[in-house]
């Protein structure tokens, strides 16, 4: 019976098969009443949908990390922050900064602002079809509101436990509605580094490092958790209430990303970019898993034992570390790429807590410090930009992403609403901030 139903597949598989190869290899063919131009549209239009939902789905996987390394008691505050990263991201995404981060700069300009259109382009299949098979206007911004969303919720791990709900909206919409386009459009909008030669593929600077310098900043801004760190310089330990919950979140993150990165090549059709995103999909997973396996081998030295959230903490660094790079590394060039982010991301915890720099996620080590890696690697492992183009970029988001959004933060410190009181911390954000207990079996919610 097992047989009987594998064979009735073989002709489904084969038929599969041929429409592949029709669309990779035929250029005006046509196919039944469709032109194989219009087959293959479709396909790749399709492809960027699917990838687009599996970044979006990364929210969700942020969301459990950051509140399973949390305390209880702010498990609501963290995914309601969350929820408005991609509310508010969105709506100011489509309103702003689309139009910034795509102003249509002339080729070769070296622009470093403008301002394209309120909302979306208009696009029609034919005219889409005639430019080749890069996606609709729409599913286009679909796939990049999900990258500025992503942006966003990086900080609010590094802030958790101390930030006053209505200072995080703020934060989160200038971000999203002006910062992050803005720094996204001098590279993947044409503009000043994309003509030096600088080189992101899927944003280790443009989207993680921005992020997570943003968060550092937000972290010094906010000074450190009550009880975090002692008078005489020591760091007390404040473990996460659910790790199962935060291991969640990391493999729905690492499932995302090969939507994030696969799908930067913009294209499934044609022999090149079929093999483009196999070739991504492959490095993007190695990296992965070395990274974790670095920092569970970095935690042995450190604690003695290996340890989960090194470990969990270091698998996403290694995709972070990946992500400018991993169309155009070897497969052994990833493994190396991987190894070196999990290093790296326990270096940076550790320094932050020697600086007593209070980062309850381990934002700006995975996101900030490892997305330098990643634009740096770029250089080090291809051919595709030069060292010092990289450089300048590294420079670049991590002093555009910190400056900027150190005067946000400083400028609602003295309004005297980026910080709860003392009183409601201690109590929890859930209850002061929204008068709900995520537990309500453990009053404490700890």
């Amino acid at each position: 019976m097992k047989m009987l139903k594998a064979k009735r597949l073989i002709p489904l598989f084969a038929a599969l098969v041929l429409l592949m190869g029709v669309v990779s290899t035929a250029s005006a063919q046509e196919y039944g009443t469709f032109s194989v131009d219009e087959i293959a549209f479709a396909i790749d239009n399709f492809v960027m949908f699917i990838c687009a939902v599996l970044v979006l789905f990364m929210q969700a996987g942020f969301a459990l990390v950051e509140s399973g390394f949390n305390s209880g008691k702010n498990t609501i505050n963290i995914l309601f922050k969350n929820l408005m990263d991609l509310s508010i991201g969105a709506t100011l995404y489509y309103l702003i900064g689309y139009g910034l981060m795509y102003p249509g700069f002339a080729e070769g300009s070296a622009g470093i602002l403008g301002f394209g259109q309120v909302g979306i382009p208009d696009g029609t299949l034919a005219s889409a079809v005639e430019g080749g098979y890069l996606p609709l206007p729409q599913v286009d911004f679909l796939f990049q509101v999900a990258f500025a969303a992503t942006a966003a919720t990086i900080v609010s791990g590094a802030v958790a436990g101390r930030m006053q709900f209505r200072a995080y909206m703020i934060y989160t919409a200038v971000l999203t509605g002006l910062i992050y386009p803005i720094a996204g459009s001098w590279k993947w909008g044409g503009g000043w580094l994309d003509a030096l030669g600088f080189y992101d593929f899927a944003g280790s600077l443009i989207v993680h490092a921005l992020g997570g310098f943003a968060g550092l900043a937000g972290a010094i801004f906010l000074g450190a958790r009550i009880g975090r760190f002692n008078k005489d310089g020591s760091a007390n330990p404040m473990p996460g209430h659910n790790i199962t919950s935060a291991t969640l979140g990391v493999f729905i993150l690492l499932i995302g990303w090969f939507g994030f990165n696969p799908g930067s090549v913009l294209a499934m059709t044609g022999e090149g970019a079929t093999i483009a995103v196999v070739i991504t999909a492959v490095n993007t997973l190695l990296a992965a898993c070395t990274g974790a396996f670095a920092a569970m081998i970095c935690s042995l030295f450190i604690i003695g034992k290996p340890d989960i959230s090194f470990a969990l903490n270091g698998m996403l660094a290694g995709l972070v570390g990946i992500t400018a790079n991993a169309d155009s590394v070897s497969n052994s060039s990833a493994l190396i790429i991987g190894l070196v982010a999990g290093v790296i991301v326990v270096g940076a915890m550790v320094l932050l807590e020697k600086l007593r720099i209070d980062d309850p996620v381990g934002a700006w080590p995975v996101h900030g410090a490892c997305g330098i890696w990643g634009g740096i690697a770029t250089a080090l492992f291809s051919d595709v930009a030069t060292l010092g183009a990289q450089l300048t970029g590294s420079v670049v988001y991590a002093a555009w992403g910190f400056g900027t959004m150190a005067i946000v933060f400083a400028a609602m410190k003295a309004a005297g609403i980026l910080r709860v009181s003392e009183e409601e911390e201690l109590e929890g954000l859930d209850l002061s901030e929204h008068g709900a207990i995520n537990y309500p079996e453990f009053v404490s919610g700890d």
